[in-house]
């Protein structure tokens, strides 16, 4: 999720050295107030891969944007992974977006800064695509689907995946409806599976999305990719394809002959 932030510049009255994201503020006896200021600080997040993204480019001096791993120190670029350092994903977090002038900064001088918004990860990353591995479809549509993978990691070096975070709090929706029709209807699951009674007859086209019903924004996640079934399509759409071709050339061959016999009795 992506949102916007009024950049504050300050230069704080008291030193107090701490880590800038999520941690205190920065603070020094001086400041240097002819360096600009980052400004449309936004937070884009999917999954919890967090990027902290601003402007503008800077020309003659440099950013930070540390925590206290001194990530995204003394930077030209205009954006910064912070994934790392919010693992506490249900902790609130304000970056600070230092303008530094140099390596060589006298300490007692601290530079201009722009804070973000607030950001609590567990309430406003995005919800990414679920992942449909398999399904079938008779009288009964089966759906089976992975949850979609986070960037933090369990001990054993495999991927938490969004319902490891978030449990009992997180459901997944199944949109489907009749092939070539614009009616909808829905189901809900907080399994991996979906299993519907559907016509038989028909074919079905569908997607999954995941959800938070506990949130109050970003509620709904990525749509996952439509797919559709094809009950009785294959065999009898390669029939009528195969009658279709036959049929062509039967009427193209009698054509041909019918302008035989013309041309005959013409030239006779």
């Amino acid at each position: 999720a992506s949102r916007p932030a009024a950049p504050r510049r300050s230069c704080p009255k008291r030193r107090r050295r701490r880590g800038l994201l999520g941690g205190g503020r920065p603070g020094g006896a001086g400041c240097n107030t002819e360096l600009p200021t980052a400004v449309n600080i936004t937070w884009s997040s999917i999954n919890f891969k967090t990027i902290l993204q601003w402007q503008p480019k800077p020309s003659g001096y440099f950013y930070t944007t540390s925590d206290t791993k001194k990530k995204c120190t003394l930077t030209t670029e205009t954006e910064c992974d912070v994934t790392d350092a919010l693992r506490n994903v249900k902790e609130t977090y304000t970056a600070h977006i230092l303008s530094v002038q140099s390596t060589g900064m006298d300490n007692f001088e601290e530079p201009p800064f722009a804070s973000s918004e607030k950001f609590t990860p567990y309430n406003q990353t995005v919800l990414g695509k679920p992942e449909i591995q398999h399904y079938t479809q008779d009288s009964k549509l089966n759906i089976v689907f992975q949850d979609p993978l986070t960037p933090y990691m369990f001990p054993n070096g495999s991927f938490q995946s969004i319902r490891d975070i978030f449990k009992h709090d997180l459901e997944y929706k199944l949109y489907y409806w009749k092939d070539q029709s614009s009616g909808k209807k829905d189901a809900t699951t907080k399994s991996n599976t979906f299993e519907i009674s559907v016509d038989n007859k028909n074919n079905y086209c569908f997607y999954i999305q995941a959800i938070i019903p506990s949130r109050r924004e970003n509620r709904t996640g990525q749509e996952s990719m439509v797919l559709c079934t094809s009950v009785g399509r294959t065999i009898l759409d390669g029939m009528y394809l195969v009658n279709y071709v036959m049929l062509s050339l039967a009427l193209q061959e009698k054509s041909a002959l019918i302008f035989e016999y013309i041309s005959y009795f013409l030239e006779v």
